[in-house]
């Protein structure tokens, strides 16, 4: 049975397979935490659930004709896209799980089959959705909330994707400015110019290049961690939890996201430059510590580094990293990784480790 895109409000009254979202009135196919997705189906995007639904033939999906989503971002885009147009979905699958991926968890890794034309669809989504509608998180400065604001961009893109997925380029004029960008910082990342270091047993991966990347640069070899520290010069610093400890990973286990605001009180201590350090809260999509000198949007933090400032601290790089290692060191000592933390969970460890 042919699937139509069913805005989310409607969902109420329409029974309809739920992508990347909640609600109790249909099928659940998404990655939120304790999503009810069918174990059979789990893996780490919404998106990638939805192809496995296909390929398996999943029998559910004949109880519904309508797919929805609460929200506009490549991973559910393309679950929704892609139950509208199984078969095109299917004969282009790497690709979209490869959109998914550099979409929801900013890891590019050109090593893998389809990357490349994954990340020119992806920039292609981007730069159109910035250009005709609004950026993404940007629905918090219109008078409508995501719920209602993406309704208008589904329609577009669900009707333009499927010629631009065929004929990449031929739009290259749209897709190749952010793409060059990217390309730039990702080879950058495999230069001498980049130092990597990994702390696995906290889950940080430690980057320092000379100034901020593009994301899907940044996070490109971060693939199996869960923190970035990134450390520009002029002792300018950012850390980072991935929006993979936000989700229900498949793949591998995790260990809980740490709070790191009482990490942002402790550098106050020491901090002499006159700014404060912040940072967002636990169940933030993508909680950042950062040297505040005003605050950050949404837009702004959720938009790619070289988009906003990043201040010089008082603090010296070794000190820096060392204060965020011994933080999360002591933070999860005693503590096993493990699949599917629940959000009571996540905020019990940070109670009990005096954490908030």
């Amino acid at each position: 049975m042919p699937f139509t895109y069913l805005p989310f409000p409607q969902i109420k009254t329409q029974p309809a397979v739920v992508v990347d979202s909640f609600h109790p009135n249909g099928l659940v196919l998404s990655h939120w935490r304790e999503a009810p997705t069918p174990a059979e189906l789990r893996e780490d995007t919404s998106a990638g659930m939805v192809l496995r639904a296909l390929r398996l033939q999943w029998p559910d999906l004949q109880k519904y004709s309508f797919v929805t989503a609460n929200h506009f971002d490549i991973d559910a885009f393309v679950g929704v896209w892609a139950l509208l147009n199984p078969e095109l979905a299917l004969a282009h699958e790497e690709t979209l799980r490869q959109m998914a991926v550099i979409g929801d968890f900013r890891e590019l890794d050109l090593r893998t089959a389809h990357s490349q034309k994954a990340l020119q669809l992806v920039c292609w989504i981007n730069a159109q959705e910035k250009e005709k509608f609004y950026p993404p998180f940007g629905a918090s400065e219109l008078e409508e909330n995501e719920v209602t604001a993406s309704i208008p961009k589904f329609h577009y893109f669900l009707q333009e994707f499927g010629s631009v997925l065929e004929n990449i380029e031929l739009f290259h004029k749209i897709w190749e400015p952010e793409v060059k960008e990217v390309m730039q910082g990702y080879q950058q990342m495999a230069s001498s110019l980049a130092e990597k270091i990994q702390y696995p047993e906290v889950g940080l991966f430690v980057v320092r290049t000379p100034e901020p990347l593009h994301y899907y640069a940044l996070f490109g070899p971060t693939a199996g961690y869960d923190l970035v520290l990134s450390c520009y010069a002029g002792n300018r610093y950012e850390l980072e939890c991935k929006y993979t400890t936000w989700v229900d990973l498949e793949s591998r286990p995790t260990l809980p996201r740490p709070d790191l605001r009482p990490l942002a009180h402790v550098l106050n201590d020491l901090e002499t430059s006159g700014l404060r350090w912040v940072a967002d809260g636990v169940t933030d999509t993508g909680p950042l510590l950062r040297l505040q000198s005003e605050p950050l949007t949404k837009v702004q933090r959720y938009g790619n580094p070289t988009q906003r400032t990043v201040q010089s601290s008082s603090i010296e790089p070794d000190a820096f990293v060392q204060l965020v290692v011994s933080y999360l060191q002591n933070a999860f000592s005693g503590v096993q990784p493990k699949r599917g933390w629940a959000w009571d969970e996540v905020k019990l460890f940070n109670l009990r480790n005096n954490k908030i």
